[in-house]
């Protein structure tokens, strides 16, 4: 008798969901010649300000050098600012323009409502506990989230 094949793994499911979250994003970024990618630098750095390069690429989950590019068409577009460290000066960190700003601020409506699009079949402890658990994981791998102020990273 054949046996039924098994149910996908949670790793495959969840980079499923990313990469379709990333695919929406990327459309609704689009527009204003945006990535998803950059899109999600440029929330870290709303939450993050102050950030060298190598730490907004660790957060971003992007390498250095993806970073490093980047980081250069974004000040080429005055999204972000280039400036010393005023608590060390030999650091070169991030931050975001008005420009930026701006930007973000745009497109905040739009990735809420892909948010509440994708979980709209949850009730409202369901998308809780998934947040949570969610955090738990990502706790349990090593990788930082900063508790509560990566609830609105994209």
């Amino acid at each position: 008798m054949p046996t039924s094949p098994e149910p996908p793994t949670l790793l495959y499911l969840m980079k499923q969901l990313e990469l379709a979250v990333r695919a929406r994003l990327d459309d609704l970024v689009r527009g204003d010649g945006l990535t998803a990618l950059q899109y999600t630098a440029l929330t870290v750095l709303e939450r993050h300000p102050d950030l060298t390069s190598a730490q907004l690429a660790r957060r971003s989950f992007v390498t250095a050098q993806t970073m490093a590019e980047m980081v250069t068409a974004m000040a080429e577009r005055e999204l972000i600012d280039r400036h010393r460290d005023p608590r060390d000066r030999r650091r070169l960190v991030l931050s975001l323009t008005d420009h930026g700003r701006r930007l973000l601020a745009r497109h905040r409506d739009d990735v809420a409502a892909l948010e509440a699009e994708m979980l709209a079949d949850l009730s409202a402890e369901e998308a809780r506990e998934l947040r949570r658990s969610t955090l738990r994981c990502l706790a349990a791998l090593g990788i930082p989230t900063g508790g509560a102020a990566a609830e609105g990273e994209a």
